[in-house]
C-alpha cells in the first residue's frame, strides 16, 4: 500500500495516471464493501475494467448514507460537511492522515511554492471552532508550516486584518489571503486597499447569504476592492482529499493524481465530455481508503488540457457544506 502511495504522489503523465487509478479501483473493489455493491449492481465485472472510461463513479450521496472506506481499519479522523439543522451531513471516513497531508501539501507546493514562503491570513474560523472540516484542517497546517508571526485566523477581526494588509503590502511580503466568498465580501464592502503581493483567494461559499454573483461580478468586486489583478480560487470538497486550483478567470487546474471529467446530466455512465456543459466526476488517487471515483451534483465545462470551470450545481442539489462554514 505504501508503495501504490508513493506511486500516487509520483504520477507524470497519462499512462502512469491511468496505470494507478486502475490499481486503485481493482483495490476499492476488493476492500471497499460499498463500492462493491454499486459495481455489482450496475452489473459490471471487474476484469472487464481496463481503461479509465470504464471505471464507475460512485455517487457523492453515498458519503452521506454510507460509511465509504476500504478494510477494517478504525479512521484515524473523520472530515463532515457543514449543513442546516436537521440536514444530513457528508461524513468522509480517512483512515491516514499523512495521505491527506501529501496531497494538500504536494498541491500548494506545485501551484504556490512552499507554505514558509508566505503570510498566510484565514477569514474562516479556527480549527477549534470547526474541527470536522477538511478545508480548515489544511489551512491551520499551512498557517503552522509559514510561521509567519502575523499568519492566523482573522475572523471577525476586520480592523485588524486591515492593518496586517497594509504592513504587509508595505514590507512587500508574500502573503496569502483565504477565506469563503461571503467573508472576503463583507471585508470588501468595509475597505479599499491596494495590496502589493499578496494572493486573494476565495474558496466558495456565497450560495443561501444574499444574492447570488456571476464569477465575473464576484471576481470584479473583490479585485477592486484589495486592488490585485485576479482572483485565485481554492476548489475541494468534504469527499475529497485534493483540491484544485485556479489562479484567474475560473478555470481550475488539478495535481498530477487527480482528474476531473464531464459526463451527461441526465446519464451517470455516459462518456466522458469535452467542451460541453456537463456533470462533474471526479477521479481522486488521494482518496485511496475511501472512493476514488465520484460523481458529484456540480456542473462543469472541461477543456481539452483538463482545466475545467465549476459552473454551478443541479437543480435542487444540496447546499455545498463551505457556504455554511461560518
Amino acid at each position: 500500500m505504501k508503495e501504490l502511495v508513493n506511486r500516487i504522489f509520483r504520477i507524470k503523465n497519462e499512462r502512469e495516471f491511468e496505470a494507478c487509478a486502475l490499481e486503485v479501483f481493482s483495490f476499492q473493489y476488493s476492500e471497499n464493501e460499498v463500492y462493491r455493491l454499486f459495481v455489482d449492481n450496475l452489473a459490471i465485472q471487474p476484469n472487464t475494467v481496463k481503461s479509465l472510461s470504464k471505471i464507475p463513479y460512485l455517487p457523492i450521496n453515498f458519503f452521506k448514507t454510507h460509511s465509504v472506506f476500504c478494510g477494517t481499519k478504525t479512521p484515524e479522523l473523520v472530515f463532515t460537511s457543514s449543513g442546516t439543522s436537521g440536514a444530513t451531513t457528508s461524513k468522509h471516513y480517512v483512515c491516514d492522515v499523512e495521505v491527506y497531508e501529501k496531497s494538500y501539501l504536494g498541491a500548494f507546493n506545485q501551484f504556490y511554492s512552499a507554505p514558509t514562503e508566505y503570510c498566510i491570513l484565514a477569514l474562516l474560523p479556527s480549527y477549534t471552532e470547526r474541527s470536522g472540516s477538511s478545508l480548515i484542517y489544511m489551512v491551520d497546517d499551512l498557517i503552522r508550516k509559514s510561521g509567519h508571526t502575523k499568519s492566523g485566523y482573522y475572523l471577525k477581526a476586520d480592523e485588524e486584518l486591515k492593518e496586517t494588509l497594509d504592513e504587509l503590502s508595505a514590507t512587500n511580503q508574500p502573503t496569502l489571503l483565504i477565506g469563503v466568498t461571503h467573508a472576503l465580501l463583507d471585508f470588501a464592502e468595509k475597505f479599499k486597499l491596494k495590496l502589493r503581493n499578496c494572493i486573494v483567494m476565495e474558496t466558495g461559499g456565497m450560495k443561501g447569504r444574499g444574492k447570488e454573483l456571476i464569477r465575473t461580478e464576484l471576481h470584479q468586486i473583490l479585485t477592486q476592492a484589495f486592488g490585485v489583478t485576479k482572483i485565485h480560487s481554492e476548489f475541494g470538497m468534504t469527499e475529497l482529499l485534493s483540491q484544485a486550483y485556479s489562479k484567474g478567470d475560473g478555470i481550475f487546474e488539478c495535481p498530477p493524481w487527480m482528474r476531473v471529467e464531464a459526463r451527461e446530466i441526465d446519464d451517470p455512465l455516459s462518456p466522458a465530455l469535452t467542451q460541453k456543459t456537463g456533470g462533474l466526476n471526479v477521479i481522486d488517487l488521494a482518496n485511496l481508503n475511501s472512493c476514488s471515483f465520484i460523481s458529484t451534483q456540480d456542473l462543469c465545462k472541461v477543456y481539452p488540457d483538463q482545466s475545467f470551470e465549476v459552473l454551478g450545481r443541479f437543480d435542487n442539489s444540496d447546499i455545498r457544506g463551505c457556504n455554511l462554514l461560518l
